[in-house]
């Protein structure tokens, strides 16, 4: 391991500018400041790094092979800090998001393209999952930030939250629903808590969490057991088994606006109102945003308030319950 890195840079001077003189005066140091780096640093390597000639020195093939590590790394790291100073005043470097699959699919790739027609300095990762996996990598520091689902996290086993700062951005309502002819053969109008306890559900968590908390919304009832036909990994393909019979499950309804408005999926009902549940923008408690963090949000923000301007205008007299916070 190498005393001091500082060393490296001296180096990657001495050869790029190809004497000692040429490297002091782009470092601002003395020449004898840079003849004792250099020496220093062939003694921690164990190997000659240049062969003297005249004033000039050349890389010897230690040297060389050193100068292709330490090059590239050089200039990554000079490349980054000036990104660095240009995204305090203007959007740039790389945003890491994660989001839930259906929010993130439908919202985030035009977003994305959107901002970057505006601000090409910025790049994106985008991470789509369940609170389970994004939140873990939001406390390692793997993500920027990330939208979560509320009523999905409050059904799941994610540990405590106050660590995490949650800013509600849109609002869904949470629906219980089956298929017309899940609905007319096992149910027959009888949606009392006895007959929808008893019935086949199909979940994206392996408790039916989500399942439990709509009965303790709607009936009061805890720590209720549920029969679990089939767990699968996403709302989309909630909603697939739905359509198939399979049994019942808890969606938001304006993912299955076409088939509610058909009468394909029915919603099941009770004398409560319906859950409203939150997808929240999620940063670390002590975290501070930066400017292009900033910028984006405010961005993806009115960008997901004219989308769903357009869901409802696209779908007049069955409009999908889900609005923007303020």
């Amino acid at each position: 391991m190498l005393e001091n890195l500082d060393r490296l840079k001296v180096f990657y001077h001495v050869v790029t500018q190809g004497s000692v003189v040429a490297a002091a005066e782009a470092l601002h140091v003395s020449q004898s400041a840079v003849s004792q780096a250099i020496r220093k640093l062939e003694r921690e390597v164990g190997s000659p790094l240049f062969i003297r000639l005249h004033k000039q020195l050349i890389p010897t093939a230690a040297g060389d092979g050193l100068y292709q590590i330490v090059q590239p790394f050089i200039l990554n790291v000079g490349s980054y800090l000036k990104d660095l100073e240009l995204g305090k005043d203007h959007p740039a470097g790389e945003l890491r998001l994660g989001a839930p699959q259906e929010f993130g699919k439908a919202y985030l790739p035009p977003t994305v393209a959107g901002f970057r027609e505006q601000h090409q300095a910025v790049t994106f990762t985008l991470q789509f999952g369940t609170p389970e996996t994004l939140l873990p990598l939001l406390r390692k520091g793997q993500l920027d930030f990330a939208f979560v689902d509320v009523f999905l996290t409050k059904s799941t086993h994610v540990g405590s939250l106050d660590m995490y700062h949650l800013e509600p951005i849109v609002e869904e309502e949470v629906i219980l629903a089956c298929s017309k002819h899940y609905y007319e053969q096992f149910l027959q109008a009888d949606l009392s808590y006895t007959s929808l306890s008893q019935q086949n559900f199909i979940s994206y968590s392996k408790d039916l969490q989500t399942g439990r908390q709509w009965f303790k919304h709607h009936f009061s009832k805890a720590n209720i057991r549920l029969r679990e036909v089939l767990t699968v990994d996403s709302h989309e393909a909630v909603i697939s088994a739905i359509k198939h019979h399979v049994g019942m499950g808890v969606v938001a309804s304006h993912l299955i606006t076409p088939e509610l408005r058909s009468g394909q999926i029915v919603q099941i009902k009770s004398s409560r109102s319906e859950i409203i549940n939150s997808i929240a923008l999620v940063h670390l408690q002590d975290k501070i945003p930066t400017f292009t963090e900033k910028i984006f949000v405010r961005y993806l923000v009115d960008t997901i308030k004219e989308m769903i301007a357009q869901d409802h205008l696209g779908n007049e007299g069955f409009a999908p319950v889900i609005t923007l916070t303020p």
